[in-house]
């Protein structure tokens, strides 16, 4: 139901009210993503306790816990012990707020904008999360491919077909990938939590979306391979968060994928 003002909606008397709610609420869900990216693989519950500084582990006080606002004031520092807070914690922030926003302009509040920012929140909690300690946790991956599927009953852009098509497409491909590297390497090259975030992947963005995904993602990984070769003398065995990489690419995929999707397909 919308909020009315004198029977004429809030978000048509009054338009900046719609932009300014979506990035408050990407500031909200910005600090619930670096709870995830700390609290999950250390195996700590994500509701209680609360916040607390990760130097000298005392809580932090509410009115110090605002969204990127508490950062700007401290000066980066806990007020209690005077220890630096990293710049991530306020760029994570900032990052799931411009997804909110965006989200918002191109959809309003609605069905669309739901999926959009909660793909965002668990994306982006997986890329960091893989790059500190190399791990994707399916308490992310499982229930997001599950949610992913039981969202597109309700979608108009990606139907429940094309859900369970890109969900299994990009499992089945990236696990093939793995099976053949193992096989031939005798090692191995891809885990198979890099399987599990593909298919809550393509469950959220269809099988046109998680094959552009894998291509840039494997591009991205490529480039930066490629480069920590030639610039700091890693050889190919040298261990890369590929989660990470197809996280950025989703996310590309998500915001910015769709034209380049189309200009593909109208090749043919």
């Amino acid at each position: 139901m919308d909020t009315t003002l004198s029977g004429v909606s809030a978000f048509q008397e009054l338009p900046w009210l719609g932009p300014a709610l979506a990035a408050a609420w990407g500031l909200i869900w910005g600090s619930f993503v670096n709870v995830l990216i700390y609290r999950l693989p250390r195996d700590r519950s994500v509701v209680f306790p609360s916040s607390a500084c990760p130097s000298c582990g005392k809580a932090i006080a509410p009115y110090d816990n605002v969204p990127v606002l508490s950062y700007l004031l401290l000066l980066g520092r806990c007020r209690l012990c005077g220890a630096g807070i990293p710049f991530r914690y306020p760029a994570v922030e900032l990052l799931v707020m411009a997804a909110s926003l965006t989200a918002y302009l191109r959809h309003g509040f609605g069905t669309e904008y739901a999926v959009e920012l909660g793909f965002v929140v668990a994306t982006l909690a997986l890329i960091f999360i893989d790059y500190d300690h190399r791990i994707l946790p399916n308490v992310i991956t499982i229930p997001g491919t599950l949610i992913g599927l039981l969202l597109a009953l309700f979608r108009e852009p990606i139907t429940l077909t094309e859900a369970l098509i890109g969900a299994a497409l990009g499992a089945g491909l990236l696990f093939g990938v793995a099976e053949v590297y193992f096989r031939v390497r005798r090692v191995e090259g891809l885990g198979m939590g890099d399987v599990k975030m593909i298919a809550m992947v393509g469950a959220f963005l269809g099988w046109k979306g998680v094959l552009l995904t894998l291509f840039a993602g494997s591009l991205v990984g490529s480039l930066v391979g490629v480069a920590l070769m030639v610039t700091q003398g890693k050889d190919m065995k040298t261990a890369l968060p590929f989660g990470t990489f197809l996280g950025i690419a989703a996310l590309l995929t998500l915001f910015a994928g769709a034209p380049l999707i189309d200009w593909y397909f109208d090749l043919f």
